[in-house]
């Protein structure tokens, strides 16, 4: 890889804030981390064309996850844009592109392995070495993925690991992502489930043991588990649910007010995949790609929300 400046890169002196960014990232992701742990599963043949280096792929990855590219939209991002170009450290001039081939089979790889899973591993290990993450308490929520509901396919229907479910007086196909994030909504735990799997059925998977308190929103209001939470001396921290014929006192409706103002930093993370990232529909079949794909758009998360202070 060549790392020389082109003529171009040269020629543009604007600071762009997407360069920004990438400048903010390049410095906080744990790429030798990252490249150490694919390593051992990267094959290396020695006939053929000659592998792409480890971290420029791993780049290439993360640059889908943030703008939100398919692998033929990543290649010809890459060829369009001096930005990726500088923080993919290409010069179209020397090096060679991967081409959309060799990026869905380093996905597929990882995929195989279950990287992206130790990818989210390793970003929450550095956040809690580093005392980003605490681990006193946990705020469960769930969000629904849509998937395209169309039958217009090779197999004629639908994805079989979909389904559909009500919310409100809509609804809704596609899947769930549930999350259990600290008290400031950095991500520890994660679920991905088909859509009508009810939130509060996931809630003892995304709890990691040590809590002292569990925040969450109505869904997972269950009374044996609250008198489970409190024998342990856990705050049960999930806003009070009404019953058919019993409206909430004013006393609940306030206590309910209070928990929504903690309990608001878990939609943090989702905020930042479906409205920054424009991650708002599945783009794969099946939980396991999905579930996948999950791991590595949180791990990034984490580590976006938390770059001001990796970088002080």
């Amino acid at each position: 890889m060549c790392a020389q400046a082109s003529f171009l890169s040269i020629a543009h002196t604007k600071k762009l804030r997407c360069e920004k960014f990438l400048n903010e990232m390049e410095k906080i992701v744990p790429w030798d981390r990252l490249t150490q742990a694919v390593e051992p599963h990267y094959p290396h043949h020695e006939t053929g064309r000659r592998r792409k280096e480890l971290k420029m792929m791993h780049k290439i990855l993360c640059l889908q996850q943030w703008y939100n590219l398919s692998d033929a939209g990543m290649e010809d991002a890459i060829y369009d844009r001096c930005s990726f170009q500088k923080f993919l450290e290409v010069d179209l001039l020397g090096d060679t592109v991967p081409d959309e081939t060799t990026i869905c089979k380093f996905r597929h790889l990882l995929e195989e392995h279950k990287l992206q899973e130790v990818f989210f591993a390793v970003v929450n290990d550095l956040l809690t070495a580093k005392k980003i993450i605490v681990k006193n308490g946990t705020i469960v929520d769930a969000t629904i993925i849509s998937a395209p509901p169309s039958t217009k396919n090779e197999e004629r229907k639908r994805d079989p690991d979909m389904s559909s479910t009500k919310k409100g007086q809509k609804w809704f196909f596609g899947m769930k992502a549930h999350i259990g994030t600290d008290m400031k909504g950095f991500v520890h735990s994660l679920k991905a489930t088909t859509a009508k799997v009810h939130d509060s059925a996931m809630l003892p998977q995304l709890l990691h043991g040590e809590e002292k308190v569990v925040l969450g929103d109505k869904a997972y209001a269950k009374d044996e588990r609250k008198r489970q939470a409190r024998a342990a001396g856990v705050v049960w921290g999930i806003t009070d649910r009404g019953k058919r014929g019993h409206v909430l006192s004013s006393s609940q409706r306030k206590r309910n007010r209070k928990l929504s103002s903690v309990r608001s930093f878990v939609e943090h993370p989702f905020r930042v995949i479906k409205c920054q990232w424009k991650f708002v529909k599945v783009r794969y079949r099946g939980l396991a790609k999905n579930d996948a794909h999950l791991h590595l758009l949180f791990a990034l998360t984490n580590l976006y929300r938390a770059r001001r202070l990796l970088l002080a």
